[in-house]
């Protein structure tokens, strides 16, 4: 794109030791070269964060989150300091940005930081004055001026708000793989990268591990804000998230097939039951599991047989012990019959708009899975998913089969 105003954003693997910096620079400079207005998100080098994280944890047992998210803030602040650097060595006027001075306020949720605002009146001066602008992704500030982090995976979330906040054309997201790709390809060889792929559509793919933090594609949907994501490395053409009206007729015509396989491992169900099926008792299970920090994900309850029931819900692996310790004294004083924890479990999606008005999916899926002899533990549906939870040495297994049952390796 020429004479546009970009928001780019680089992972941390992009960034990750100088010769790669030196290496975005480049490209960057290239874009404002060819007479767009350029905004760089950075994410902290390599495994910057995980070994900040270390340290925090070799000097104090429980880290006030605070200091943390101040610590851990110094990562993204490094990578932009030296990203303005490597583009003035090489004649491009750059100016480097924190979160705070670029107009990035949050809430104080220290750790998983929600943005409340957007003030890009910093960015949109340096901007005139012809500078490309580096701004230091993951973080924010409150009203207080406290430093505020945003997530794992969050210089994504940076990049889309700062895009939106800007009018930008789009926001490219470039990283270490060449795009949105139909399954993983460490687990399926022959996975190929997505030409575009819907805010909805992906949404689901990101919530279910694909390379992208599912609340920066949220923002995006919501601001209707293109994201390009392609890698850093090459000169591919990437992955195009946008909403489904922009999509092109030929695309349009293959909307009957699934768009993509995705997978978690770490899964973990507890199983509540015979629970009495009144008003009330849903409520009473799951606000003590909130209370606690218990992250509840996929929840199934069965048809009501003798005003009884059976509630399912998975969690994190890691969270097992303390989701039954939490529900089991719960689950006796509404009368539940019974309370059963395992782990050792993942989940495999199929993931397409073109399920929403066309039968078959579902039937094919299972037959896949039966042929491939994987187990089924428990289905959930949305619109555009369907997700089973297998057992964890099934997974790799299952999400193979399923990218060929839909032939997913062929081009559209």
């Amino acid at each position: 794109m020429e004479g546009a105003l970009l928001v780019q954003k680089y992972g941390g693997t992009s960034v990750g030791d100088a010769e790669r910096i030196r290496n975005v620079a480049g490209r960057i400079a290239a874009a404002h070269a060819g007479g767009n207005k350029v905004v760089a998100v950075v994410s902290a080098m390599g495994k910057t964060t995980d070994d900040l994280i270390d340290l925090a944890e070799s000097i104090a047992r429980d880290p006030a989150p605070r200091d943390l998210d101040l610590l851990l803030s110094t990562g993204e602040t490094i990578s932009c300091a030296l990203m303005a650097m490597a583009l003035r060595e090489i004649g491009v006027d750059a100016v480097a940005l924190g979160g705070g001075q670029a107009g990035i306020r949050t809430d104080a949720v220290h750790g998983r930081a929600s943005i409340v605002a957007v003030d890009p009146k910093r960015v949109r001066a340096e901007l005139d004055r012809g500078r490309v602008v580096i701004v230091a992704g993951f973080q924010g500030f409150t009203e207080e001026l406290d430093v505020t982090t945003l997530g794992r995976g969050a210089s994504d979330l940076t990049a889309v708000a700062m895009a939106a906040a800007l009018g930008a054309e789009r926001c490219e997201v470039y990283t270490d793989v060449e795009g949105i790709f139909t399954a993983d390809p460490r687990v399926v060889p022959d996975a190929r990268v997505l030409r575009e792929v819907s805010y909805e559509e992906m949404l689901e793919l990101a919530s279910y591990g694909a390379k992208m933090q599912p609340r920066s594609i949220e923002l995006a949907a919501r601001y209707q804000t293109p994201v390009l994501v392609a890698s850093s490395m090459s000169d591919a053409p990437g992955t195009l998230i946008h909403g489904a009206a922009e999509r092109t007729a030929a695309a349009m015509e293959i909307r009957n097939k699934v768009n993509g396989v995705t997978y978690e491992r770490g899964v973990a169900r507890i199983t509540v039951r015979a629970v009495p099926d009144r008003p009330g008792v849903a409520a009473a299970l799951f606000t003590p599991l909130a209370d606690a920090g218990v992250s509840v994900d996929t929840i199934v309850q069965n048809a009501s047989a003798e005003r009884l029931t059976d509630l399912s819900f998975t969690v994190d692996g890691p969270e097992l012990a303390r989701g039954l310790e939490v529900a089991r004294p719960v689950a006796a004083e509404i009368g539940a019959a019974d309370i059963a924890g395992r782990g050792g479990l993942g989940s495999v999606s199929i993931v397409g708009t073109g399920m929403q008005n066309a039968p078959g999916y579902a039937a094919r899926m299972f037959r896949a899975l039966h042929q491939a002899e994987v187990n089924i533990e428990m289905i959930t549906t949305s619109q555009i998913r369907i997700t089973c939870l297998v057992d964890e040495s099934q997974v790799e297994r299952a999400v193979r089969a399923l990218h060929d049952a839909f032939e997913l390796a062929q081009e559209e």
